[in-house]
């Protein structure tokens, strides 16, 4: 385990006494812009502590996270602060709330709000700080510093707006609804499934797509049946046409027996008239169940 702790040591006039806090010294200071597709990392490295680190996931807001390879801060809750420079006389640190500090490599990742009003506090100059007293009185502090930052918040700009529209975890799932009763896909299914082609494009260990058809209980049981054959089919040939293997989709049909709501006014059968989809990583074929009418194809009634 590393023996040296010490950074920077700084005494602030507005700190308690035997303050220890970690930092850069101005001169080594540097931001770092690293990502892709899918998640976007403004960085500052912490002399002989770790980082601070910005990090945006596809469809997300910036939340802030503190890694670290030194155990000082040790555990338990610390306060967040923007807090003032030392050359702004007359300006008070901005209280961002509480973190929970763990034990791992990442010590706390904040809230969005909180993320966002660290990122308003650098631009205008301010540090993001993490304080942490501990029950002798000592004070041990993180620090950040808003130096060079403007430019690297421009770059990590650039890369937020590369992302995709969502992660994994808000498209691996939808519901495509057929409101109007019939088979075909209108505007706004089309519109739910390219967001979820376009995952899959991008990123290729997602290669399986799960179709379950539905129908409400308007018509016999055969019937709907049918229906919500026809409406998974229908979503199967959208993904077909823009490039999806035949073989990388299951499809399973259950007419009115799954319920999303009581079928017992317009407003709930329009719910039930639907296909859920679920994208997943590295599917088997041999999920296709035994008893399918054909490769892919499942019917349950």
């Amino acid at each position: 385990m590393r023996q040296r702790y010490l950074a920077l040591l700084s005494v602030f006039a507005s700190l308690p006494a035997m303050a220890l806090t970690f930092q850069t010294r101005l001169e080594n200071i540097e931001w770092t812009v690293e990502g892709d597709k899918f998640e976007c990392r403004l960085t500052q490295p912490i002399t002989d502590f770790g980082a601070g680190e910005f990090v945006r996931r596809a469809g997300e807001q910036a939340t802030f996270r503190l890694k670290t390879y030194n155990p000082m801060l040790g555990g338990g809750s610390a306060t967040l602060l923007a807090a003032a420079a030392p050359w702004q006389p007359g300006r008070e640190d901005i209280n961002l709330g509480t973190v929970r500090i763990g034990s791992g490599d990442v010590l706390f990742n904040s809230s969005q709000v909180q993320a966002g009003r660290l990122i308003s506090g650098l631009m205008d100059g301010r540090s993001p700080v993490i304080r942490r007293a501990s029950s002798d009185g000592r004070v041990s502090e993180v620090r950040l510093l808003p130096v060079k930052f403007n430019k690297a918040f421009s770059d990590y700009q650039s890369c937020v707006a590369k992302l995709l529209p969502q992660n994994f975890d808000q498209v691996k799932q939808s519901e495509v609804g057929f409101p109007g009763g019939g088979i075909d896909l209108d505007a706004a299914a089309k519109a739910r499934l390219q967001v979820m082609l376009e995952y899959m494009k991008a990123d290729p260990t997602v290669n399986h797509i799960e179709l379950d058809g539905h129908s409400d209980n308007s018509g016999n049981r055969l019937t709907n049946r049918e229906l919500s054959r026809r409406r998974a089919l229908a979503v199967m040939d959208f993904f077909k046409a823009n490039g999806i293997q035949e073989s990388q989709i299951t499809l399973r049909f259950h007419g009115e027996r799954y319920p999303l709501a009581p079928n017992t006014n317009n407003a709930n059968r329009a719910k039930n008239r639907r296909v859920a989809v679920r994208l997943e990583r590295g599917a088997p074929a041999e999920q296709v169940a035994p008893q399918a009418t054909k490769p892919g194809v499942t019917a349950t009634s």
